[in-house]
């Protein structure tokens, strides 16, 4: 759980998950919609995989990143228990 928060805690990675949650996207389609090197958007993605919010899917030559909901949905039931 603390690599989600890890992951969470930066806006961009935050962005990147906003990006995704429309649809499925390659590295180089998340990079345009950032004023940041592409080295430094595929760091980004890794922490959003260690943390397992994202699932990466290779398509012959291009790696497609999509949000893995199901992290997400623990994360919700775990914050909600606070709640009750």
């Amino acid at each position: 759980m603390d690599s989600v928060f890890k992951a969470l805690n930066d806006q961009t990675r935050r962005e990147i998950l906003e990006l995704l949650k429309k649809k499925d996207l390659t590295a180089g389609e998340i990079a345009e919609h950032f004023n940041i090197s592409k080295p430094s958007i595929s760091h980004h993605l890794d922490i959003l995989k260690q943390a397992g919010l994202v699932e990466a899917d290779k398509q012959g030559q291009f790696i497609y990143y999509s949000l893995n909901t199901t992290v997400v949905d623990e994360i919700l039931k775990w914050i909600l228990k606070f709640t009750k």
